[in-house]
């Protein structure tokens, strides 16, 4: 057989050559030596993409998956650079290509970098110095780099367009072996980072730096493939902290870490998250945050803002137009100090420092100005809210607090509010309160598409309860009792309240059914010295508060009143007045008039007026001298004749209580058709 063989090649010399060739072949690649084409490489990229190009040895191991080893590699940059003249110096560099994905895409499944230092560039018109083809071309690249591992190099990154810069160092390192003892399984597994990143930057003017720690290779770019990280950020006063895994470093596919930060304030994370968060108090929370595809899920998330707790969870999703933002969180303790800045109320650091408002976070690193200082003398917050950043994200956020901590010990309780942020427009619908032993429901609406926002607000309280609004009445005075409703209607534009509040128009309503206040303060009221002193001896005590209401129509920032009424069993409190929202001054007169015959009456009217921050009274003169000149004349005559004008003689009527309810309520101001001579004297002193 093998003689018959033999001489079959010896027949056919074709088949000689052939094997004779592929003996050759396999001798000529197993001995070729790759840098005989090094030089030609050198000039077909240098010239491809017009920047200079060479490398001082050249390794090549054939396959489907070729591997190309390169030492002394030189790259230059774009002639559009500035910086730096070159884009890559690299000691040895060695990657693989996947001819079976070309040439839909260069693939490189892998790259181990020594010594490397690279600089990546983009502009604001998209040109990117990394694109291998025309230097101008702005589509997106076929690169994609699966894993990168890296020793002892450098990499710089400057986007001119966002802007963005970023400097990292990399260096390997033993891995520190596991403890082996009886608490082993408690202490946390370093066998798994062997390279440490350091890294420094600045995103939109905010500078950061950190260091992290990661395994032997990273998965860089559409792999899919988790590798360890363990790392810090420090970004000014921002401290940020993660460990787990995470998928695709230069654009990342997954997250599965476990998140600590802290700060001073959350508005701070503006330049890197572009989140429009409320300026606050110094927090620290932390969860656990995972990437699946474009959604971003914070769950367990706990801490504290301020001296508030927190807990919850929440969602960020990566869309178009505008990303979403879902949050349901609880609180058992609210300071509601703590979310101030949210409607430009200023708060203080622990410290005493004041916080950071919205209008001072919308740039760094020196944050703009202050747009209104804050003036003491005022009541209604100045602070300007950035209605831009409502442009920028859609929300829907949920808040329930179960117990409130309030600044001058307003009597609120509980916190239930539900945030709707649609292509910026902002409802937050209910917003309801427990307030004074009732509720206090509100309805706010922004609308934020214009540079100045338009806001409209609702607020109804309902069944308040008299005695906790006054808690602190002495013992020696009947407390009051009964419960309380009003409601406010409000439209205004501005960005800050006080700026809304200035020109705003609609209707302000209260009213009081079946309450009760003290004897004696009714008495006081009506500067009725014979009753004060037969109370005083004998015992203060409850009187019937028929019923109330009081109207204003607001219009412009300035209110004047429609109704102004209080009637008890023994008196009849007429008012009327005006406030201006703008400039926060009121100016009210009350006039009480007893029901009944009383002696030692100096009855007179009561102005109210000053600033909504310092208000102050006085008694109106005129009618108050009448009366003393007349004691005083009669005096003369006769010492008893002078107790005639000090003796009331009760000009007070009873009200239609049931007209005063319609007109609160906004219904008729008439009842059949005429006004009665009751709810007349009703709407002025």
């Amino acid at each position: 057989m093998t003689t018959s063989r033999r001489g079959l090649l010896r027949r056919h010399p074709v088949w000689s050559a052939v094997a004779l060739l592929i003996a050759l072949v396999i001798v000529f690649i197993a001995l070729f030596d790759w840098n005989w084409v090094r030089r030609p490489l050198e000039r077909y990229i240098s010239q491809k993409t017009e920047r200079e190009f060479r490398t001082s040895d050249l390794r090549v191991k054939l396959g489907l998956t070729p591997t190309i080893r390169m030492r002394d590699v030189y790259f230059g940059n774009a002639a559009w650079s500035k910086d730096e003249p070159a884009m890559a110096q690299v000691e040895m560099v060695e990657f693989s290509v996947s001819l079976r994905d070309l040439p839909e895409k260069i693939l490189i499944p892998r790259v181990a970098l020594t010594k490397p230092d690279l600089v990546f560039e983009r502009l604001p018109d998209n040109r990117k110095n990394w694109i291998l083809s025309d230097p101008s071309d702005t589509s997106p690249s076929k690169l994609r780099i699966s894993t990168l591992s890296v020793d002892h190099g450098r990499l710089r990154y400057v986007d001119h367009g966002e802007p963005f810069e970023l400097d990292i160092q990399g260096t390997t390192f033993e891995p520190a072996a596991e403890e082996k003892s009886k608490d082993a399984d408690a202490k946390p597994d370093n066998s798994r980072y062997t390279t440490q990143y350091d890294f420094k930057g600045s995103y939109h003017q905010a500078k950061f730096s950190g260091q992290a720690l990661t395994g032997d290779v990273l998965s860089f770019q559409e792999s899919g493939v988790p590798f360890p990280l363990k790392g810090r950020l420090d970004a000014g006063t921002t401290r940020v902290a993660v460990e787990g895994m995470i998928a695709d470093a230069a654009d990342i596919s997954g997250i599965d870490v476990q998140l600590r930060i802290e700060g001073q304030t959350l508005a701070n994370l503006y330049p890197f998250l572009l989140l429009p968060l409320p300026a606050s108090p110094p927090y620290r929370l932390q969860g656990h945050l995972v990437l699946k595809g474009n959604r971003y899920t914070m769950n367990d998330l706990a801490g504290q803002i301020g001296s508030s707790d927190i807990t919850g969870k929440g969602t960020y999703v990566d869309r178009e137009p505008r990303p979403l933002l879902t949050a349901d969180l609880r609180s058992k303790r609210l300071n509601l100090a703590d979310l101030g800045p949210l409607i430009g109320v200023q708060t203080k650091e622990s410290g005493g420092k004041p916080a950071a408002s919205q209008s001072e976070t919308s740039s760094r690193p020196a944050a703009k100005a202050k747009e209104k200082a804050v003036d003491p003398t005022h009541v209604l917050p100045a602070g300007s809210f950035d209605g831009s950043r409502l442009q920028k994200i859609d929300a829907e956020v949920d808040l329930v607090a179960t117990r409130l901590v309030v600044p001058d010990a307003l009597p609120l309780e509980s916190l239930k509010a539900s945030l709707r942020l649609r292509d910026a427009r902002l409802k937050v619908d209910p917003l309801d309160f427990g307030f004074a032993g009732g509720t206090l429901v509100a309805k706010v609406a922004l609308d934020a598409r214009e540079p100045t926002i338009k806001s409209e607000v609702q607020i109804d309280l309902k069944r308040v309860r008299i005695i906790e609004l006054v808690p602190d009445m002495p013992a020696t005075v009947a407390k009051g009792a009964g419960r309380v409703g009003a409601t406010l209607r409000l439209k205004g534009t501005g960005n800050s309240i006080a700026a809304a509040a200035a020109k705003a128009d609609g209707r302000i309503a209260a009213t009081v059914v079946n309450g009760r206040i003290s004897n004696l303060l009714d008495a006081a009221s009506g500067f009725n010295g014979g009753k004060v002193l037969t109370l005083l001896a004998g015992g203060d005590k409850d009187i019937v508060i028929r019923c109330g209401g009081v109207v204003f129509d607001v219009a412009a920032g300035r209110g004047k009143s429609t109704l102004f009424v209080v009637d008890t069993e023994q008196t009849q409190v007429l008012g009327g007045g005006n406030f201006d929202l703008e400039h926060e001054r009121f100016d009210i007169t009350v006039a009480p008039k007893p029901k009944e015959v009383g002696l030692l009456s100096l009855r007179t009217p009561v102005r109210l007026h000053g600033s909504f921050k310092q208000p102050d009274f006085e008694i109106v003169k005129g009618p108050l001298a009448a009366r003393v000149g007349a004691a005083l004349g009669l005096a003369a005559l006769n010492p008893l004749a002078a107790l005639l004008p000090l003796i009331e003689t009760g000009p007070g009527e009873e009200t239609n209580c049931g007209d005063v309810q319609r007109q609160v309520a906004g219904e008729a101001r008439q009842a059949g058709g005429s006004k009665s001579s009751r709810t007349q004297g009703a709407r002025k002193p």
